[in-house]
């Protein structure tokens, strides 16, 4: 006899745990906890079943009880330290409540690096994923003219250029600590070999570019204005 084929399922439609017998020795934030706790001294490379079963003290068989897939551990992950967002009463100024919002992002993703890895609409709509987009969707309040749907957009547009950025930065640092000289060493000799070629004058733009003297870079004002830039293209035409 052919058994049913699977069929998709969300996570917190599910009660705690499936099946009769006793009182569930472990809640999902238990297990949240033990994934994030994995992922973030391990990188998201060390989370299994197995690895958060023995950092629970329990066996690999039983967390499938509460967890059915390792997609949904990645569910619990992301929802868990969704909550870490700090949530306040929206100001008149949207465009500060929402560069607020960008950097609290930033910081979520240098506390848990392996979390721009997890960023997807299939993981969006978990229970703190869901006062965290309603916090935002009450920051835009003020653009009383903008759509719903238009708002949405400016939301995941925010998320998606905050992930992207953090995920550079998260990757350039953890190529610097595996060099074995210095990170100005390396620079120093990328930006030599960067300006030999450019002055070469096959590349009169770039050389034009790169004789201008911006000053020391301010990463903090870069991400700013990064943000601001996203932010000013959704802002009222006056």
């Amino acid at each position: 006899m052919v058994g049913r084929p699977p069929v998709p399922e969300v996570i917190w439609a599910r009660p705690e745990r499936t099946g009769r017998g006793p009182k569930p020795a472990y809640t999902r934030a238990d297990i949240a906890a033990a994934a994030v706790r994995i992922a973030d001294a391990q990188g998201l490379d060390g989370v299994s079943m197995r690895h958060v079963a023995a950092e629970l003290g329990c066996g690999t068989m039983s967390l499938y009880n509460y967890v059915p897939r390792k997609e949904d551990l990645y569910e619990l992950m992301v929802d868990a330290v969704s909550g870490e967002h700090e949530l306040w009463e929206p100001g008149p100024d949207w465009r500060a409540d929402m560069l607020r919002v960008g950097h609290q992002t930033r910081e979520l993703m240098h506390r848990h690096p392996w979390l721009p890895r997890l960023m997807s609409p299939v993981y969006g709509f978990s229970p703190n994923a869901l006062r965290y987009l309603e916090h935002c969707l009450t920051c835009l309040d003020p653009l009383t003219g903008m759509k719903y749907g238009m708002k949405l957009q400016l939301v995941a547009m925010l998320n998606g250029v905050v992930t992207l950025y953090t995920a550079n930065e998260l990757s350039t640092a953890e190529r610097t600590r595996s060099l074995p000289w210095s990170e100005e060493a390396e620079n120093a000799v990328r930006t030599a070999y960067l300006g030999a070629q450019v002055m070469g004058g096959a590349y009169p733009r770039m050389a034009a570019a790169f004789t201008e003297d911006p000053g020391p870079i301010d990463l903090e004002a870069v991400f700013e204005e990064m943000l601001g830039r996203v932010l000013d293209a959704f802002a009222p035409r006056g």
